[in-house]
């Protein structure tokens, strides 16, 4: 489980590129490491990993075929800057929203408009997921829980607005046009969606 809020943006230090698996290092700092197990969970750009090997502050990973097709990981190399987040300890406060670190897949930035102490990032999104995305609702982009600020459907467009200090803390203010990031979708929408949807075709079916 995890929470949305960022703790650090960091670069990959070493990528091993095979087929269909992607090996990859990150090297924590001193409070990222504080008590992390191989197997622990740490989400990468708000994709769910697991530890697979430590070697004093030098993290490594594993990114199989099904997190390369789904996520912007399959993008990334050497000095591409990653958000990370620990996953949740009981009785955390959650800053953001509860995520899983499941993304749905991806989303392409459109257009970055930067104005003094603001960003506004409009997206193309897939409508297969999109249907679970509502304006001023949760989203996770990039492992990030931001608020959906516009919504175009006829279109499958998305705006979310940036503060300085996600700005600060995150790997979007490197974003350009073209660009992807990760998508995951606020479960208890999705659930909602995915119930009325079932009951109405079994009720008009």
């Amino acid at each position: 489980m995890y929470t949305g809020i960022v703790q650090d943006c960091l670069p990959i230090k070493t990528l091993d590129k095979k087929e269909g698996l992607y090996s990859f290092t990150i090297a924590f700092p001193d409070e990222l490491c504080h008590e992390l197990e191989t197997g622990a969970s740490v989400a990468v750009n708000g994709v769910c990993f697991t530890v697979t090997q430590i070697d004093g502050r030098d993290i490594a990973f594993d990114a199989i075929q099904e997190t390369l097709a789904l996520s912007n990981i399959r993008q990334i190399d050497v000095g591409t800057r990653v958000n990370l987040e620990r996953s949740a300890k009981a009785n955390v406060e959650v800053g953001g929203h509860i995520l899983s670190g499941h993304v749905v897949g991806t989303a392409e930035v459109l257009a970055r408009e930067d104005s003094p102490n603001n960003c506004r990032l409009t997206f193309r999104g897939d409508p297969a997921w999109l249907k679970y995305v509502f304006e001023k609702g949760f989203l996770a982009v990039n492992g990030a829980s931001l608020t959906v600020a516009a919504l175009d459907r006829e279109r499958n467009e998305f705006a979310i607005n940036l503060i300085p200090e996600t700005l600060a803390r995150t790997n979007f203010d490197v974003l350009k046009t073209a660009d992807l990031v990760n998508i995951e979708v606020e479960s208890q929408t999705q659930v909602i969606v995915e119930t009325v949807e079932r009951v109405l075709s079994e009720r008009f079916a």
